[in-house]
């Protein structure tokens, strides 16, 4: 979004001093100026904000010749100059292998709580197959992409990684968390977006339209109004969840396309039930 010139010029030197190149290198504007780049930076130029999913499709309509993409947040940082050699042996190990998703830290190395993507968090150095993972840093699988979709751009912000995963492991696809890939990123809340309320409520509705087998839709929704009512201590924010949660119901969110019963079985047998 044009915010942050110098925490992106980072993340390209981190990118560039990879031992394993990247074949390609994609910068994305959404809806903003670009600055300078690096020569070897491809660019995308879109005409306003589509969010974070409308933004990562464009890069992925630049790179359906790839095999492997890597999303990055303009405010990350690769520490590690072996990231790229390591994702290429994890998916020359595992033909099944969809999505891979990194730890994230920041500077002084704390995982925040809600960056590990399952319901046990005291660990972050525990790897292993999830049910979900993080916006921030992820490698996606050009085939699986080919045969679930690409990102849900109803969503613009929130939750679109669960809508991903659900997918993915639907299709047959396995989602990893892997904690030797680090990303480096300030610690942050994702109330800091004005919106988080209302897309919040709004895109949990959407992906119960979207994705749960009708007796599971009234389960998920009303652990998460549960859940919402007993921890937001906000009024204005209560009421812009709601407000979400309403809009959830009378705006279009794309095909429904429940999954699969087993699909419910491995997401459980995972951890992490689809009602969680």
């Amino acid at each position: 979004m044009g915010t942050r010139p110098k925490e992106l010029a980072d993340l390209l030197a981190s990118v560039e001093r990879q031992t394993v190149p990247a074949a390609r290198t994609v910068v994305v504007a959404n809806g903003c100026g670009l600055p300078e780049l690096p020569p070897w930076v491809e660019t995308v130029q879109l005409a306003e904000n589509l969010g974070v999913t409308g933004g990562r499709n464009a890069a992925l309509e630049q790179l359906r010749d790839m095999d492997l993409v890597l999303d990055l947040d303009d405010d990350g940082l690769l520490v590690a100059d072996d990231v790229f050699a390591t994702i290429a042996a994890l998916y020359e190990a595992d033909d099944k292998l969809g999505i891979v998703g990194f730890r994230i830290a920041d500077e002084t190395g704390l995982t925040q709580r809600r960056h590990v993507p399952r319901l046990r968090t005291g660990d972050p150095m525990r790897g292993g197959l999830v049910t979900g993972f993080l916006g921030g840093a992820h490698v996606l699988s050009t085939k699986m992409l080919a045969q679930v979709g690409d990102w849900p751009e109803a969503f613009f912000f929130a939750h679109e990684e669960t809508d991903m995963a659900w997918r993915a492991i639907d299709a047959g696809w396995r989602v990893r968390y892997e904690p030797r890939l680090l990303l480096q990123h300030p610690a942050t809340s994702p109330a800091r977006h004005a919106f988080f309320y209302q897309v919040n409520a709004r895109n949990r509705v959407y992906l119960a339209r979207r994705h749960l087998p009708m007796t599971l839709v009234p389960v998920y929704l009303g652990v998460w109004v549960a859940l919402t009512v007993a921890r937001t201590r906000s009024l204005s924010g209560l009421k812009a969840w709601f407000g979400g949660f309403v809009e959830g119901w009378r705006t279009p969110c794309g095909p429904r396309r429940p999954m699969h019963w087993r699909t419910v079985s491995t997401l459980a047998r995972l951890g992490r039930p689809p009602v969680i």
